[in-house]
């Protein structure tokens, strides 16, 4: 039985493939982990000192029932705006926890190993976030009651940027999620019903992948709370959930997601799966309760045995229930009693079922607590150890526990099996009455991590990429200091979960590795010689495949591809099998012998008769790798025999003609009287004046480089005599005078073989060996032109100077020698911006053939080139796993509340008397980052006009400066502020500005300004003398 087959009954569970969270005092999930395993309460107590500086009153200080403590996250003002394509001045606008969101949901896909912009399927996202106190406390503060500080579009934004309804689907639009999104509202038990909702949008097929979530920042920070006794506020900032002296909680920020996929779907997919949600419910208390805001044990009951039985598992089998655990006089009792009447419907055991409070750590993360307290049952399932409930030490008397399944846990303790996988619940209870509860279970052993389970490449390549130089020597250090730590992991799965987990951006780095050891040297050292970087904008570069000619073969070419590649051996197999009839033999055996058969296979190899057809096998399925790898030719160039190889590509000929065709090529070629070829390092013109009529120019392979060909004693007198005049020629390894007048006596016996063939026009373009240019259809599909391309010159200099007209071509040498591409390179200026790469090994050197290609390969992906990833390790089946993500670079983006206490009168009559002043001010204060890398450079503006244009750019997107070559999208504007940026440029001249002329024709400040300039000299014809003078002031 497969994997997929043991798991096809659990089509109902859902596996959860990532996670991220920030919370207080743990920066992610990892350090979140430790905390809690450690024991530490993250609550911070702050000093009187503190809370003065941040404007807290000292009658408030005084007062015994102010409690100076809270959960505080670090580092909320800070945000990496650049990287999600937001401004500057719109960061300072939208609120920190739709900031800290999209960053915790882009950290959550990478932990799963997933690439939104490539990823098949729908992902859904269902979130939920806390009122925004940004906007009360700090931008209200700021703008209230003068709002024309404010133009319409930026209000605008600004709601757009606090509201929660925003959260979801500005995400989805940034990360281009397709799937549903929707925005969960249910108090404290948001996150965790958006948990429940995902499960279903997964069930129901509305999503292949899911996020769920919710993010609680309240603000300010740094301020303590009145305790009211009976309240659900602690009288001392401790949250003793459980225990006798418990006097409620304390709230906290923080903010959790994890990704869901159909558990069926994650199997097949190899996904890293950290748990497995069982089954989820969620309900509502009605109204059979004290009041609005109490729990009820009736709907906490109800809620509880539906999630069980969904789940389809006994009470008995749950060992650890997460509680909602607020340390309140009445909602302890509540809860314990709720959990003893699901339990008590099917067992009467006791004291079996371990029960705690992240509260008690973290406090109160209000609609961020809920996946909060199921991250930390993920992780304590994955670690099997259960944190203890701290500050727990006598238990509550209006709670039995003794007669009940649960006791407190009150130590990091083992987490222990009873027969069953570890299963745990997970509570969150909403003020108004929505419950959730979700069953977890531990994840299936399924070799996680151990990388492909069938026989696969003997190097890996690994791919990384950043927006910006600083964040790929983030991102490398990281990695390596990763591996360093995880030294068990399988390098096949790490590089295939940085190829299609991760998005591809400017800045690339490639490095091919034998195993782990080898990466963590290779990312540490850096050596230049084997770590390739690369930056440059991402383009459509046309692919040039370039085919070798005969004379580069040898034996045991390509060998490891023929056995670690299924793709590459499949296409040789199919070769030779053709093959098999017209050459009376195996040529896998000529190709790839055995060891006692080496010498004799390589002598067999150098006849013509087997070269050209192992030749063409060769480089025909090399080519078919590179194309099941996404590299796909825009145009082709090959040498003599390699030609045939493009021809075939391009839809000249099948397959099985060709392979006709090239095997009596070489027997007809084969059978006529040897003769020798010459290498000659001269021009064309100044061969011909030594060929006269026995000597054949049989090749010009750059401008200076020409092969003569003919009868052996006649090329050798044509040597001896160039040598005598300090040439230095070089015969080459062939056993005939190919491409010269000795091939003449074939040449109307080949053509009736073509004629057979039945030539169609090409549908790929591919140069002319005849012609030195394009390849037309009446050339293709005349059975003369190929007889005479066997006897006539070889241009491949003029082929290839035609190439290298795509002046950003990608040429590889798709065959088994090096030849092609250094050619190629002799014909390339020194400021060229082509790139020549080779796919095989030349036989001397000692790599192996897959570290060759994957370098290659990796070459290609620094070069722009889009990489099919799927495909590429679709044989070897690797995992994705955890790996270290995002670095993101993070600026400092706020607008300060204005503290009251610290605001004289003075102050605030010069604030309200001078809103103009203000907008000043607050423009002013907002034009304070700098330019982002976005790939060109800073041109400043060269005239009055430009200058005006630029103030105006950088008021609405808040950057110092911005270059009159500058695209507006590529700075981070969008649509709604280009509306605010034409109201602001016709505000400042008296010009109609159309939106869409300004978003379609002028998207740079130097385009802008010529349309402006020309608006204006057509306005100044109807003015009069003093309303130019006005402009021309202004």
């Amino acid at each position: 039985m497969n994997i997929l087959q043991e798991f096809n009954q659990f089509k109902d569970e859902i596996a959860i493939i990532g996670m991220a969270g920030r919370f207080p005092g743990a920066k992610n999930v990892d350090i979140f982990w430790q905390n809690l395993r450690d024991g530490v309460e993250s609550i911070t107590f702050f000093t009187d000192e503190e809370l003065l500086s941040a404007g807290i009153k000292l009658k408030s200080l005084n007062d015994p029932n102010y409690i100076k403590a809270f959960g505080v996250l670090e580092d909320i003002e800070l945000f990496d705006a650049n990287f999600f394509g937001f401004t500057p001045k719109e960061a300072e606008l939208i609120d920190p926890q739709h900031r800290l969101f999209i960053e915790c949901v882009w950290e959550a896909l990478e932990n799963a190993g997933y690439n939104s912009e490539t990823y098949p399927g729908q992902i859904g996202l269902f979130a939920g976030a806390a009122l925004s106190s940004y906007l009360l406390h700090n931008l209200f503060s700021q703008f209230y009651p003068h709002w024309d500080v404010l133009k319409s579009v930026e209000s605008f934004q600004m709601f757009i940027g606090n509201d929660k309804d925003h959260l979801p689907t500005q995400i989805s639009y940034k990360l281009n999620l397709k799937g549903p999104s929707v925005n969960v509202q249910t108090a404290c038990s948001t996150s965790l019903v958006a948990v429940h909702f995902a499960c279903q949008s997964l069930l129901n097929g509305e999503s292949d992948m899911a996020l769920a979530g919710g993010v609680s920042i309240h603000l300010p920070q740094i301020a303590g709370y009145y305790y009211e006794q009976g309240g659900i506020l602690s009288n001392d900032g401790h949250c003793r959930a459980f225990d006798a002296h418990a006097s409620g909680t304390i709230f906290g920020n923080g903010l959790g997601v994890v990704v869901l996929k159909r558990l069926e779907d994650a199997v097949r997919d190899r996904d890293y799966i950290h748990a497995i949600i069982k089954a989820s419910a969620i309900n509502n208390d009605g109204s059979l309760k004290v009041g609005y805001t109490a729990p009820s044990v009736e709907g906490q009951t109800a809620v509880i045995l539906e999630a069980l039985a969904l789940a389809d598992v006994e009470p008995e089998t749950i060992s650890y229930i997460e509680t909602h655990g607020t340390g309140t006089v009445l909602g302890d009792p509540i809860e314990i009693k709720a959990l003893t009447q699901a339990f008590r419907d099917s067992t009467d055991k006791k004291d079996f079922c371990a029960i705690a409070s992240l509260k008690t750590n973290v406090g109160h993360l209000n609609t961020a607590a809920g996946v909060t307290g199921l991250i930390k049952t993920i992780q304590a399932l994955k670690h099997q150890q259960i944190p203890a409930n701290l500050h727990f030490q006598t238990p509550n008397p209006q709670i039995d526990f003794a007669n009940s399944p649960f006791y407190v846990n009150t130590t990091l303790s083992q987490w222990q099996s009873n027969g069953t996988p570890r299963r745990a619940g997970v509570s969150s209870f909403g003020i108004g009455g929505t419950n959730a509860h979700v069953i977890v279970e531990e994840a299936p052993m399924l070799g996680q991590g151990a990388g492909g389970r069938e026989q696969g490449r003997d190097y890996q390549l690994l791919c990384l990429s950043a927006k910006s130089e600083q964040e790929i020597e983030k991102i490398t250090t990281n990695l390596a200091t990763h591996l360093q730590q995880h030294p068990e992991l399988n390098l096949a799965d790490v590089a295939y979960t940085l190829s299609v987990g991760r998005q591809a951006f400017d800045y690339r780095r490639m490095v091919v590795c034998r195993d782990i050891e080898d990466a963590i040297k290779a990312l540490t050292n850096l050596d230049i010689q084997r770590v390739f970087t690369s930056s440059q904008k991402p383009s459509k570069r046309p692919v040039i495949f370039m085919f070798s000619g005969q004379g580069t073969q040898y034996v045991n070419m390509a060998r490891e591809l023929y056995e670690f590649e299924p793709i590459f051996q499949e296409q040789v197999d199919i070769c030779a099998d053709i093959l098999k009839p017209h050459l009376g033999l195996d040529l896998r055996q000529i190709i790839y012998p055995s060891e006692q058969q080496i010498q004799t296979a390589s002598a067999q190899l150098q006849q013509t008769s087997l070269a050209q057809p192992a030749l063409f096998t060769i480089e025909y399925a090399l080519a078919k790798l590179w194309m099941s790898w996404g590299v796909l030719p825009t145009a082709m160039i090959g040498h003599s025999i390699g030609e045939y190889v493009a021809a075939t590509l391009a839809g000249v000929f099948c397959l099985e003609d060709t392979l006709a065709l090239v095997a009596a090529r070489g027997k007809m070629m084969q059978q006529q009287p040897p003769g020798t070829m010459l290498a000659v390092p001269l021009a064309e013109a100044d061969v011909k004046q030594f060929l006269g009529e026995e000597l054949s120019l049989a090749a010009i392979n750059s401008p200076s480089a020409c092969v003569v060909s003919g009868k052996t004693e006649v090329v050798e007198t044509l040597q001896n005599y160039l040598a005598s005049k300090n040439i230095n020629c070089r015969l080459l390894h062939t056993s005939h005078a190919f491409h010269s007048q000795m091939m003449e006596p074939i040449l109307a016996a080949f053509t009736e073989h073509v004629k057979k063939a039945n030539p169609q026009p090409p549908k790929i373009p591919f140069i002319s060996n005849l012609t030195g240019t394009w390849m037309q259809a009446n050339e293709a599909t005349n059975p003369h032109y190929w007889s005479q391309h066997l006897r006539s010159c070889v241009r491949f200099s003029q082929g290839i100077s035609e190439l290298l007209k795509q002046s950003e071509g990608v040429f590889i040498e798709v065959g088994a020698g090096r030849t092609l591409s250094t050619l190629t390179r002799q014909n390339l200026t020194t400021d060229a911006k082509q790139l020549v790469v080779t796919s095989l090994r030349h036989p001397q050197e000692q790599q192996t053939d897959i570290a060759v290609i994957l370098n290659t390969l990796g070459q290609l992906w620094l070069a722009g080139i889009d990489i099919n990833w799927s495909e590429f390790y679709s044989q070897v089946q690797p995992s994705r796993v955890p790996l270290p993500t995002y670095p993101f670079e993070r600026q400092r983006y706020w607008i300060e509340a204005k503290i009251p206490s610290l605001v004289s009168q003075e102050e605030n009559q010069v604030f309200s008397q001078s809103a103009n002043l203000t907008e000043t001010k607050v423009q002013e204060s907002n034009i304070s980052y700098s330019r982002p890398n976005i790939g060109n450079s800073y041109i400043a503006p060269t005239n009055e006009l430009e200058e005006q244009i630029v103030k105006v750019w950088q008021e609405v997107l808040g950057i110092q400066q911005v270059g009159i070559y500058d695209n507006f999208f590529e700075l981070g504007g969008d649509s709604l502020i280009a509306t605010q940026l034409a109201s602001r440029l016709q505000a400042k001249f008296p010009i109609e500005l159309p939106l869409r002329e300004l978003l379609l024709q002028a998207l740079t400040i130097a385009k802008q300004a010529e349309i402006i300039e020309e608006l204006l000299l057509e306005k100044l014809t109807e003015l009069s003398e003093e309303e130019v003078q006005l402009i021309l002031k202004t």
